[in-house]
């Protein structure tokens, strides 16, 4: 990879490396309960690229993926760690996907759906996080159920118990956790859509920045170390992506 002196003054515009990091998606990030700070793969990533640049590395962490996007595309943030999708590339460069994840459905256990395609229907409402991956890619998707929006990620099964739903749709792990601190619902079999998580920067940046981050991003799919990172935090459910 070649660093040159340009490109990480057009990475660093305020000295520092600028990292959005969402707490909204725990495969990426979570908060250490003692401490409060971040910690995850994409925390990793953000470490290893300012290493790479040379830089300092300022974390600016938020609780939903809608918030992390608005950053990076307003040039507040320099990268960011986001599922791809064709709306918020309007705005951020993406790099190949990191890791892929699943995206699973959720709903009580004496629901009469009982496989993935029962679920758009006119009679259902559908809880996801605003702004999150699933929201966008359900909103093009889904003709006939009615889709309800929860403040975060985090907080959908508490909307979708709360307020009586009939769905609540994320990522698999969140929903298995949440399965932990509710009784009587269960997953449906399968996903409805697998997430490729990758890293962006503002449009802004241009292509050559652009092209940087994508090789680093590769380097460390083959180096093994996003490999490592997702062992390191004890993260199932997740792969590399090829």
């Amino acid at each position: 990879m070649n660093v040159t002196q340009q490109l990480i003054q057009t990475f660093t515009p305020t000295k520092k490396l600028r990292a959005s990091i969402n707490l909204g998606n725990p495969i990426l990030a979570n908060k250490d309960p003692q401490s409060g700070l971040p910690f995850g793969v994409s925390v990793d990533l953000a470490k290893n690229f300012a290493k790479l640049l040379g830089v300092e590395l300022e974390l600016v962490v938020f609780d939903s993926a809608g918030k992390s996007v608005e950053a990076v595309t307003a040039e507040k943030a320099d990268i960011g760690f986001f599922a791809v999708d064709p709306l918020r590339g309007e705005g951020i460069s993406f790099t190949a996907p990191y890791v892929l994840i699943e995206g699973a459905y959720l709903v009580k256990n004496d629901s009469s759906i009982q496989v993935n395609q029962e679920v758009d229907d006119a009679k259902n409402k559908v809880v996801v996080g605003k702004g999150s991956a699933y929201d966008l890619f359900l909103s093009r998707e889904l003709k006939h159920a009615e889709i309800v929006r929860a403040p975060t990620s985090p907080t959908v099964v508490d909307v979708f118990v709360r307020d009586a739903h009939d769905v609540a749709a994320g990522v698999r792990q969140q929903l298995e956790a949440d399965m932990k601190r509710f009784t009587g619902f269960r997953l449906l079999p399968g996903r409805f859509m697998v997430i490729q998580q990758a890293m962006g920067l503002p449009k802004s940046y241009g292509s050559e920045a652009a092209e940087l981050l994508s090789e680093y991003v590769e380097a460390m799919k083959s180096s093994g170390f996003v490999a490592q990172s997702l062992e390191r935090h004890c993260i199932e459910g997740a792969s590399v992506a090829p």
